[in-house]
């Protein structure tokens, strides 16, 4: 799901597009699930992600890259400069913002 390499980390994502809002939803066989409010036309959804995993984890866009699966609900995505433990505790902060 979540693994560190020497550059950062990469997550397993499975993204649900056309969401009510851009939201983590916790965790789905393994992935990150991830709801986002745009479309999957045209790389909306791709770009909506990137977005939002740099807002979420303050950090530049230019730093989130997409690996595979980008016609795909189910992607790898790499992020730089980012450690394993700062996209645990936006997971979690984004789980506690819920309740």
């Amino acid at each position: 799901m979540i693994r560190a390499t020497p550059t950062g980390v990469v997550i397993d994502v499975q993204v649900i597009p056309r969401a009510k809002r851009s939201a983590f939803s916790g965790e789905r066989d393994g992935r990150v699930l991830i709801r986002l409010s745009a479309p999957p036309v045209d790389g909306a959804a791709n770009a909506a992600l990137q977005q939002f995993l740099a807002d979420a984890l303050d950090c530049p866009r230019r730093n989130i890259r997409i690996i595979s699966g980008e016609t795909s609900r189910i992607k790898r995505v790499a992020l730089s400069g980012v450690s394993s433990e700062a996209v645990r505790a936006a997971i979690a902060s984004a789980a506690e913002a819920e309740e």
